[in-house]
């Protein structure tokens, strides 16, 4: 039905070096467990043969009323990332924000346009998805911070703070570069030095725990703001 691409493609803030290639696929039905043995297949082929992009692919596929609109009591749909292997999976609030993304900007690779398929985000519903992210998902590293150690994890979450904080007084949903941007003129004077930081750590994959307790105290004080 359509293929479309998010994220930082779709923003203008893609980074060759630390980027994903974000993608969203609509499908007429609901994928049943064969046609699910089949793109875990293609998948598996398309890491093995296409390179480092093909192993830096992060999407899901949802049947067309799954996309159209965010409804909690059907999250589950097929994806993967670079971490989390091809299958069915709990999606979550960040979906709000991916639809909003494919909605004002999304690429098309083939389909018809999002408009089409995606109904509007509200101020209110993309507010509150940011805050549930930041209390649920963000929260967890508070209490395991092990993916963090790395430096340009470190710098993902300082990034991610700004487009939280930008978002939530905006009303809007920026890409990294321009939260940042945006971050070091609005947010406190204390943090200005951490986003400037964050920006030539973004492809660092140094492991750095000497820095982590810095990066774990701005997000706690971004979670409580939520």
């Amino acid at each position: 039905m359509g293929l479309y691409l998010y994220g930082s493609l779709a923003s203008g803030d893609f980074d060759p070096a630390s980027s994903d290639v974000d993608f969203a696929a609509a499908t007429t039905v609901r994928l049943d467990d064969a046609k699910l043995v089949e793109l875990a297949a293609i998948h598996e082929e398309i890491a093995a043969t296409v390179g480092t992009w093909g192993k830096r692919l992060e999407g899901a596929y949802f049947p067309l009323a799954a996309l159209r609109r965010h409804n909690p009591r059907d999250m589950r749909h097929p994806f993967l990332s670079s971490t989390t292997p091809f299958g069915v999976h709990d999606l979550g609030w960040d979906w709000v924000i991916n639809r909003h993304t494919l909605l004002e900007r999304g690429l098309v690779v083939d389909g018809p346009p999002p408009a089409t398929l995606i109904d509007p985000t509200t101020r209110a519903e993309l507010t509150h998805a940011v805050r549930m992210l930041l209390r649920t998902d963000w929260a967890r590293y508070l209490d395991d911070p092990e993916l963090l150690r790395a430096r340009n994890y470190q710098a993902f979450a300082i990034f991610t703070m700004c487009r939280a904080l930008y978002a939530l007084e905006c009303g809007e949903f920026v890409s990294k570069s321009v939260a940042a941007v945006w971050g070091e003129q609005h947010i406190d004077t204390q943090w200005r030095p951490l986003v400037e930081r964050a920006r030539a750590w973004r492809a660092d994959k140094t492991l750095d725990d000497a820095a982590l307790p810095e990066t774990l105290r701005f997000l706690r004080y971004m979670i409580g703001r939520a």
